[in-house]
């Protein structure tokens, strides 16, 4: 096997001018699905996509997905399925991948055109989509390409499931894997996704863990206006000062989460789990540079990952119906609502801490003794996700890593998106 993978290796080397031309041809495409003026694009992105595939003899399916829910006047992108080999003596794949980017401007502070793929003299490659997620996802057809050209097999049989919506919340996919579960996708016998990240530069990363997120909404109101602070301050009891109170309650300085029935639900660290952070490439002296400061909870690297991706987290994410402008405004807000979030892990459940969140807040609230009114709910919810990195399919990642990097890549997981 080991000849016929240099064969392949050295196919890879011959067709890179093409690899990276087909990036730059995609890369020129401003595929910016949160533009309703740039949606024309997001479907031409799919449709060369499509035609790529087609001319490597993949079988292509461009599945319409109907009317954008809250831009009713929008059609959706397609979802593109593909399949390339259907061989029952070998596994499938099933990856997953998406075509559309989020904006980008020169005046961002790009260093050049940002949907003109620019080549440094180190090789690294500049544009919009490049590694996020367009690269990636020809990835998938350049490692076809290059197996045809060298003569060597294609190893497993592959499906593909390439989105346009993934930078708008992949709207019309859930509909989509829920009715294709069974159906399209039903003979996969592993996912790959390929839009993760490195922790830096030294060492590529495997992700087999995720975590979830819950987002909460807090609103409190009481006058049926916005007051002036001269006339009715002291008159009137004030949401505001309601709602500092009820979001300070909830998360301490060091970031340990107030509410009771969160971390009784969390699964507890097994001694190989933990194994796995000690050869990490990963130092707090990166992590002080990210955040341009030395603020972290942690000092050290083990319970710094595992605060980012094992256990839950809480954040304050902001005050609507607030001031918030520049300057001083002595206005009394007569409804606000606070957002928080809680990044969820294994074996949290979406429902019981929802109730968990609830209960604590409105007990919280009654203390408060105050005449205005709360609501509390979820804004929406996504479930953690954890594979095993001993399942075949990590091995075989681990393996091939190693083959094209000379090093054992980090198992990692990720804080969620």
């Amino acid at each position: 096997m080991a000849p016929q993978l240099d064969g392949y290796f050295a196919e890879v080397d011959k067709l890179s001018n093409h690899f990276i031309d087909r990036l730059a041809k995609a890369v020129a495409i401003p595929s910016i699905s949160s533009d309703a003026s740039r949606r024309p694009d997001v479907v031409r992105m799919g449709e060369f996509l499509a035609g790529e595939l087609k001319k490597l003899g993949a079988s292509v399916e461009l599945r319409p997905l109907g009317k954008q829910p809250d831009k009713p006047e929008l059609d959706l992108p397609p979802v593109i399925l593909a399949r390339y080999g259907s061989d029952k003596n070998k596994r499938t794949i099933l990856v997953y991948g998406h075509y559309d980017v989020q904006p980008a401007e020169k005046s961002d502070g790009w260093a050049t055109e940002p949907f003109e793929l620019t080549v440094g003299e180190d090789g690294r490659m500049f544009g919009r989509g490049s590694t996020d997620d367009k690269g990636p996802v020809l990835g998938w057809l350049n490692a076809i390409e290059a197996h045809q050209k060298a003569g060597v097999d294609f190893p497993v049989n592959l499906l593909m499931c390439f989105e346009g919506m993934e930078e708008y919340g992949s709207e019309g996919l859930d509909e989509l894997i829920e009715k294709e579960g069974k159906g399209y996708f039903a003979d996969a016998d592993a996912v790959c996704i390929s839009d993760n990240y490195w922790l830096g530069t030294e060492k590529p990363c495997l992700t087999y863990g995720l975590r979830g997120c819950n987002y909460y909404s807090v609103e409190i109101s009481g006058p049926g206006a916005d007051l002036h602070s001269g006339v009715f301050g002291g008159t009137a009891q004030e949401p505001m000062t309601d709602l500092v109170r009820v979001l300070g309650s909830l998360v301490d300085t060091d970031g340990k989460i107030q509410i009771p029935g969160i971390y009784e639900q969390v699964a507890p660290v097994t001694e190989d789990e933990e194994k796995l952070y000690d050869p990490i490439a990963f130092t707090m002296e990166t992590l002080h540079e990210s955040l341009g400061s030395t603020t972290t909870i942690h000092d050290d690297k083990k319970h710094t990952l595992m605060g980012r991706w094992r256990f839950p987290s809480l954040s304050v994410h902001g005050v609507e119906g607030a001031f918030s402008a520049p300057g001083a405004k002595t206005v009394i807000p007569a409804k606000v609502i606070g957002k928080f979030s809680i990044r969820t892990v294994p074996d949290m459940e979406i429902e019981q801490t929802n109730e968990a969140v609830y209960s604590y807040v409105k007990e919280v609230f009654a203390k408060l003794k105050s005449k205005n009114t709360l609501k509390v709910y979820a804004q929406h919810t996504g479930k953690w996700w954890k594979a095993s990195p001993h399942h075949w399919n990590f091995r075989a990642a681990s393996k091939a890593t190693e083959r094209v990097w000379g090093v054992q890549p980090d198992f990692t997981r990720e804080g969620g998106r």
